[in-house]
């Protein structure tokens, strides 16, 4: 693996031109590198970014990947990484013009994750710097604690797909237009008014002190009231403080939540492990957005390889050879799901329905199918909306919101059922349905959806950690309880109660799971 040659680097400077011409906005920066086709295989994270941490699954995905690929050459395309600068993957027999192509692609990608808003807790960190960090500190932790290191890393593991995602883009959110209390904010609207109940006039003798300071010595107007308000008050200090931890937020995870008030945890000789387990829960974390954003991630990169590349002029003579590729990579399957295809394909009917002014309640309550194909506004608004919608959205809301019917229509998507003609005993295939909700359901159960389950802190008692999944139409996967729950059951440091339901003859029943000195029971058994 090497970074790319002068000449391949000014065709990545040709074209970030040409895509900031177009409205993409990314950082100036960015690192790309050469690699062989079976040099992929190991661009696993392990291996895209080599300062992440080891551990021992990483290395079995990469032999998979080997045997594999002695059975199935293929070649990828590109590989980004989401770091600060991005780091971005490309075969080192590509052709010049493949190149432009693929940088667009790319390029594409990372103004998707420097401005759709779901990677925002992404924006402001060096990951490939954390990730040496932690790195090294995982290695130190290995020459002190041996194997131990990795049951950790493994039970944390267990559990690093449920980590409070939403949690932390609300709480980044609010911290914009939220913000703990200074001393002087809490002297005047908590201590005086709610701690010491005084009197109108006494406040407001208080606010003219404030004002006087304010007028006499502007610079120093904090430490001058703050003096004399610990004169006056020496409780001030310790109910401040102890209103500053109160409004610490609570643990957004089960993973936090065990690293907080864990006894296990808690002790002095097994503190290290809290530092692993937020090296798990952080990368999980950084990687999350991507989990949540495939198909828009990858509809926005080809809608503008393909839009930008067929302006370029360097695309003379290889006409036929780009239509092939991006044929290849568009194509629309009968049977399963082509992200690249599907998301490609509804930014430009987003496009071209805003244009037009069809996303309005007026194109909406038109029945009429002639009328509908007439419809049009010219609003000239169709590329600042899907740049909006590029900020704003991720899958679920995407495909949710936007494949309709007349999209549906549009490009023929249909639900393909199968079934056994016993007369000539062959599969079948057939048209199950053409309707735009069940193929909306399609593509919505293929989504990533993690379980919801909190610490229920109302029922625990006599130290057993009590666990809700708040049921969501999926169970959880029976044969994956057993090995998590040992894994939490471990990190507790001692009984752990999971509440959950299963489907019964086919209706969901409550079902209460008990591990407890590594042996599981439940209420069903």
């Amino acid at each position: 693996m090497e970074i790319i040659d002068q000449h391949t680097k000014e065709i990545m400077e040709g074209c970030k031109v040409r895509a900031r011409d177009a409205g993409l906005r990314f950082d100036d920066e960015s690192i790309e590198y050469i690699v062989t086709n079976q040099d992929l295989l190991e661009l696993s994270p392990k291996g895209m970014i080599p300062t992440l941490y080891d551990y021992w699954v990483h290395d079995l995905e990469i032999l998979k990947g080997r045997r594999e690929y002695e059975l199935y050459p293929h070649n990828p395309y590109e590989t980004v990484i989401n770091s600060r600068p991005p780091l971005s993957f490309y075969n080192d027999n590509n052709p010049d013009w493949l190149n432009v192509m693929i940088f667009y692609h790319v390029l594409a990608h990372i103004d998707f994750m420097q401005n759709n808003g779901y990677f925002r807790h992404t924006w402001d960190d060096d990951f490939v710097g954390l990730a040496l960090a932690d790195k090294r500190l995982i290695n130190d932790l290995r020459t002190r604690h041996g194997r131990w290191v990795d049951y950790v890393i493994e039970f944390t593991r267990g559990i690093d797909n449920i980590t409070g995602y939403y949690q932390v883009l609300s709480d980044l959110n609010a911290a914009e237009y939220i913000a703990k209390p200074g001393r002087l904010d809490y002297f005047f609207d908590v201590f005086l008014q709610k701690v010491k109940n005084v009197q109108a006039p006494e406040y407001l003798k208080e606010i003219d002190d404030f004002n006087r300071i304010k007028r006499e010595s502007p610079l120093d107007v904090e430490s001058i009231l703050m003096s004399g308000i610990r004169n006056r008050f020496p409780e001030f200090e310790n109910l401040y403080e102890k209103y500053q931890a109160e409004k610490t937020p609570k643990p957004r995870d089960i993973i936090e939540y065990l690293m907080r008030y864990s006894p296990f945890l808690n002790k002095e000789e097994n503190e290290w492990m809290k530092s692993v387990m937020q090296i798990v829960r952080n990368t999980a974390l950084y990687f999350e957005p991507q989990r949540r954003t495939k198909i828009m991630n990858e509809g926005w990169a080809t809608y503008w390889h393909f839009e930008l590349f067929l302006q370029d002029d360097r695309i003379k003579g290889h006409e036929a050879d780009f239509a092939r590729v991006n044929a290849f990579v568009t194509s629309l399957p009968k049977l399963g799901m082509n992200p690249y295809a599907i998301g490609w394909r509804l930014f430009q009917h987003i496009e071209e329905m805003a244009e037009k002014g069809r996303i309005s309640y007026d194109f909406e309550k038109i029945l009429d199918v002639e009328e509908r194909k007439k419809f049009d506004r010219k609003t000239g608004k169709g590329r600042d909306f899907i740049f909006k919608l590029r900020n704003e959205l991720c899958d679920f809301n995407f495909i949710n919101t936007y494949v309709t019917q007349d999209f549906a229509d549009r490009h023929n998507l249909v639900i393909i059922g199968e079934r056994v003609n016993e007369q000539r005993m062959t599969k079948e295939y057939y048209i199950k349905s053409k309707d735009a909700d069940d193929y909306k359901k399609l593509i919505i159960d293929s989504l990533i959806h993690p379980p919801f389950i909190t610490v229920s802190e109302e029922t625990q008692r006599d130290g057993v950690l009590s666990l809700v999944h708040q049921y969501e139409g999926k169970q959880l996967i029976p044969e994956f309880i057993e090995n998590v729950m040992t894994g939490i059951e471990y990190l507790w440091g001692g009984e752990v109660k999971l509440e959950t339901h299963l489907i019964q003859k086919g209706q969901p029943e409550k079902i209460t799971y008990v591990m407890k000195d590594r042996k599981l029971s439940s209420d069903a058994s």
